[in-house]
């Protein structure tokens, strides 16, 4: 477990931002949807993402204590968003430093609350602030070297008894999900879904195909590329033609289609169009 050591922003003390009661939206950061960030398994990996498609750059790193951070782990950002942004659009301060229970998080990641769940719970934490992110994403000259969670720890009475757990988000990871233009509301049933290609097909999804009528389009190379799957190609596409037949993620509906030199082609849109839609053409890698 990870000790938190006296938090600034600049020459200010760090406000806590207590964590709110009740149902809100889920939120999600467009750039964590969009490219290989998390390990696809609940395995421990070690060994690195690297990612590179155009200007973009990707590498990911873990420590061998810890493993690199899942998709799983990942729904602990997605509590952060979604606290962040229910607040600001209530006109509520927020902060970089957060507070809550185990047991609420928990809750809105649809995980159960028994001890054994608290344990899964920091050991997510412990591979959040261990993972390494190195990226060339909206960064102009450099690459950004960067953690999901700054610092986080448990607190406690001089008895022992939890007072809930306090984590500080980084500071590009916050900035982020202030900017209106770069955050994805997602469907409740994200969290049901058990597999990890399926959770990540359904944020690339959710990203790409947004509200179109038409939807997108991508190949399946392409798409296993942007995965970081450690999986082997076929094992990959396997995966992505059982979720297919399934029709597993929510809110869309997708295709497996072929082109004439066989490339397998994924379509997916939106399985319920808003009839004020304006109809888009899908610019998805053919």
């Amino acid at each position: 477990m990870r000790g938190v050591s006296p938090p600034e922003e600049g020459d200010r003390p760090l406000e806590v931002f207590r964590a709110l009661p009740g149902d809100m939206a889920l939120r999600d950061a467009q750039d964590l949807m969009a490219y290989p960030f998390f390990s696809l398994s609940k395995s421990h990996r070690t060994k690195p993402i690297d990612y590179r498609g155009g200007a973009i750059t990707i590498r990911v790193e873990a420590t061998a204590e810890h493993g690199m951070a899942t998709i799983w782990d990942a729904d602990i950002l997605i509590w952060a968003a979604s606290q962040i942004i229910e607040a600001r659009d209530a006109g509520l301060p927020t902060s970089r430093l957060m507070s809550a229970t185990p047991y609420e998080i928990l809750r809105f990641i649809r995980r159960g609350t028994a001890a054994y769940d608290y344990l899964l719970l920091k050991a997510a934490l412990d591979r959040l602030q261990s993972t390494t992110i190195a990226t060339s994403i909206r960064q102009v000259t450099s690459r950004l070297h960067r953690s999901w969670i700054n610092e986080w720890k448990e607190r406690a009475t001089l008895q022992g008894r939890s007072l809930g757990l306090e984590l500080i988000l980084p500071d590009w990871f916050y900035a982020g999900v202030m900017e209106r233009t770069l955050v994805l509301t997602i469907d409740p049933a994200y969290f049901d879904l058990t597999g990890g290609i399926e959770r990540w097909l359904y944020r690339i999804v959710r990203k790409h195909g947004g509200r179109q009528p038409e939807g997108w389009r991508f190949d399946l190379p392409h798409l296993y590329l942007k995965s970081g799957s450690a999986s082997p190609y076929k094992g990959f596409a396997f995966v992505v033609r059982h979720i297919v037949a399934r029709q597993s993620l929510p809110g869309y509906w997708l295709a497996l289609e072929r082109t004439r030199s066989r490339l397998e082609i994924l379509h997916f849109r939106p399985s319920v169009v808003p009839t004020s839609a304006a109809c888009k053409q899908p610019e998805g890698k053919l």
